[in-house]
């Protein structure tokens, strides 16, 4: 019956900030109607554009840790208050997953309550959109800070992976885009508790050149 509320709930929460155009542009994966083969389709409609520009391509993947468990519920509630949400709507989230205990039982035998420290868990109904909820601001803010300081990159997210994209005439110079962009967004993502897998950051470059082109690339220590 849990499950079945967490679905109608979920269910409910997206067709509001679909209506209210919340949830950031480029926000592709574990959505109604957008899934992680758009962002495929996406990838490949940037790289075939700009090859007809004689432009380089360049990608940045990047993964966030243990994102679900790390979720900030403070900020989590003042996002929903930002996406206009109903107070029954907070209200009914200031209690979820707060002060849960937890028991075990095996046979017989059954444990004494136990506090655990759970935030939005992976396997949930609302994990797709209150992920979703969480990183729109981020993605928002990202996209105006490269604005500003002129990088000329283009992003998408799924789920909690994000792509950064960059396209130049040089190598070099999109690379470097690439290194400024990605240094903006960790510590944008620090200040919303989050942290970067480094060890799962990738880095992919998309050429039309007809020869073993394959540059050193920058490693993130």
């Amino acid at each position: 019956m849990g499950k079945l509320i967490e679905k109608v709930i979920g269910e409910r929460l997206q067709f509001q900030v679909v209506n209210n155009n919340f949830i950031h542009y480029s926000q592709l994966g574990g959505l109604k109607f957008k899934s992680i083969s758009d962002v495929g389709i996406a990838l490949i409609h940037f790289i075939r554009t700009e090859w007809i520009k004689n432009l380089i391509t360049n990608t940045l993947v990047f993964n966030i840790a243990q994102f679900f468990s790390l979720l900030n519920h403070r900020l989590l509630l003042a996002i929903l208050g930002k996406a206009s949400f109903d107070s029954k709507v907070i209200n009914f989230f200031s209690n979820y997953l707060v002060d849960i205990k937890m028991s075990y039982f095996w046979n017989n035998f059954s444990s004494c309550l136990y506090n655990i420290n759970m935030r939005v868990g992976q396997g949930s109904a609302l994990s797709p959109i209150l992920s979703a909820l969480y990183l729109s601001p981020f993605l928002h803010i990202l996209e105006k800070r490269l604005k500003i300081l002129d990088l000329k990159i283009s992003i998408l997210s799924f789920v909690n992976d994000s792509l950064l994209i960059s396209q130049s005439k040089s190598f070099y110079t999109s690379n470097t885009h690439l290194f400024s962009s990605y240094n903006v967004a960790l510590q944008l993502l620090l200040k919303f508790g989050l942290l970067v897998e480094h060890s799962k950051t990738e880095v992919f470059h998309f050429s039309r050149l007809h020869n073993n082109f394959n540059p050193l690339l920058w490693t993130y220590f």
